[in-house]
């Protein structure tokens, strides 16, 4: 029979392994350990699937959910474009609003909510202000990270690290609690951010912008241009309605169809704005005669959102844009108000812990689809599953490492290297080792990695394991050394025009902050 501990360790070498190797999708990997684990026999079938049923996974999964509702509805679209759009064209002064709007949107919606609703208007930003996107776009990612840190709501980590102090012994972590962390560190991003950007930053232009979703202002810009229009294009967008532009397909059933400018369509009761003529401009006046359509004709179509995004999901026809990446970005779109109340709602519940934090995540999430915020199948889509799959088949492993004694033998090796006299040497070999997992594999699986290691080292100690639990979230956070290291890193790489060795540049005097805030300013709030 294989030794259990042997089996656990083996397991995650070649968990890792696949986290690295980017061949097996991640979620696939963290099954594939659960399933190992059972097994090999190192813990049962219930314990195995019971990251399935965790209430912190439950509660992430509603996180994505309320994050959807408010980038769906324009919240963030407005919120970006109302602060940046003030803050001038210097570079530090520019740097300086990005960083503190990701920041406070990531508290709220997540790192990668908050990084995609704002990229596509820095980018704007740059370029308006002759600025090269590349030396806005790696601060917008990078501190977001500090964002992260200032509610419980920033990153799925915060949640698995407060209820593993409540677990070990000690106490959860309040809502707000962790910006007690999180203000310095941001404050510090932004000083390194500031002072250290023009020498550690490229000034690089991207070869393609187009991970950046669409811009309503100039696609108007754009369609009375192609199309010759007479209309007033600042109207196209509103909260209530848009403009879509078709295309019509070579086996379309809309082939041979008489149409002209101010026609409507018959399923969705839309007008038509506009006709092109397989690329070439067409008149678009009410006066047009009626002409058959034809393969390659593009259309301009004009009516509420929902059936707009209907419209455009017909066979026979390719919308050139999707209406709902358009929808996104007009601020304060239908439901934002709606929105920001199940939001607002949520938080109070959260910071005043009258009731369990999957409650206040699951009530939030039904709210949503019940006010008409969202509907079920936006619902479903918003939920990054790789992520939940991932942290529901990694909690096995935390499981495996405290029950067959790997994490007390790995906490024994820590404390044989550096010593038990003082307790701020073992927590920083825990963040060195954190830091260096943190850059290959997810800031979650790296926690959850090393939560049970953590715990043991306290508990060998006799200290407090909420100084530990803290510092894992702290450090868990400085993933800058490589583009992989979060999907915020990667998100920025190609609109930036980045290369690998930008990130470690700018990364490694951020991530020796983040070790020193872990290691000496963590104990001073919560002790030892």
């Amino acid at each position: 029979m294989v030794d259990p501990i042997v089996a656990t360790f083996v397991i995650l070498a070649l968990a890792m392994v696949g986290f690295v190797s980017g061949r097996v999708p991640i979620a696939l990997v963290a099954v594939g350990v659960a399933l190992a684990l059972w097994a090999t026999g190192v813990i049962t079938l219930p314990q195995a699937l019971a990251g399935f049923g965790d209430s912190t996974v439950i509660f992430i999964a509603t996180l994505f959910v309320v994050s959807e509702a408010l980038d769906a509805t324009g919240v963030t679209a407005w919120a970006g474009q109302q602060v940046i759009g003030r803050a001038g064209t210097g570079r530090r002064q520019l740097t300086v609003v990005i960083a503190l709007m990701v920041a406070v949107l990531t508290a709220f919606i997540s790192l990668n909510g908050a990084v995609a609703a704002l990229l596509p208007v820095v980018v704007v930003v740059a370029l308006n202000a002759g600025i090269a996107p590349s030396r806005l776009l790696l601060p917008l990612a990078f501190s977001s990270h500090a964002g992260s840190l200032l509610a419980l709501t920033g990153t799925p980590v915060n949640v698995l690290v407060s209820d593993a102090a409540a677990n070990a012994g000690g106490e959860r972590f309040g809502y707000f609690e962790f910006a007690l962390a999180g203000l310095p560190l941001l404050a510090i991003t932004v000083a390194i951010l500031v002072t250290f950007g023009d020498r550690l930053l490229p000034e690089r232009n991207a070869d393609q912008l187009d991970t950046a979703p669409a811009d309503p202002a100039a696609m108007a810009r754009e369609f009375r241009r192609s199309y010759d229009l007479t209309h007033d294009t600042g109207t196209f967008y509103t909260p209530d309605e848009g403009v879509a532009e078709v295309m019509i397909t070579p086996r379309s059933e809309y082939i041979g169809r008489k149409v002209f400018p101010g026609m409507t369509t018959l399923r969705e009761n839309l007008v038509i704005i506009a006709i092109k003529r397989n690329g070439e401009r067409h008149a678009t006046t009410d006066e047009t005669e009626p002409e058959a359509l034809r393969p390659g004709d593009s259309l301009l179509v004009r009516g509420p959102w929902d059936a707009l995004e209907r419209y455009v999901r017909l066979p026979g026809i390719i919308p050139v844009t999707q209406p709902q990446s358009l929808r996104r970005a007009v601020p304060l779109g239908r439901g934002a108000k709606r929105a920001i109340g199940v939001l607002v709602a949520m938080v109070v519940l959260l910071a005043s812990g009258l009731v369990p934090a999957v409650v206040a995540g699951l009530l939030a999430a039904g709210a949503l689809v019940l006010l008409r915020v969202l509907d079920l199948p936006q619902v479903w889509r918003s939920i990054q599953w790789s992520t939940v799959v991932l942290i529901a088949g990694l909690i096995p492993l935390s499981t495996a490492f405290i029950e067959t004694g790997a994490a007390e033998l790995v906490a024994g090796w820590l404390l044989d290297l550096v010593g038990t006299a003082s307790p701020h040497l073992a927590l920083l070999a825990i963040c060195l080792l954190t830091l260096l997992l943190g850059q290959v594999i997810s800031n979650a699986a790296t926690v959850l990695v090393m939560i049970p290691i953590a715990v043991s080292v306290a508990a060998t100690l006799d200290a407090s394991v909420q100084p530990f639990m803290m510092a894992l979230t702290v450090v868990g956070a400085a993933a800058f050394f490589t583009p992989i290291a979060t999907p915020v890193n990667l998100m920025v790489l190609e609109p930036g025009g980045y290369r690998f060795g930008d990130y470690w540049r700018l990364g490694t005097p951020l991530a020796l902050a983040y070790v020193v805030i872990a290691v000496l300013w963590v104990p001073l709030i919560w002790p030892f």
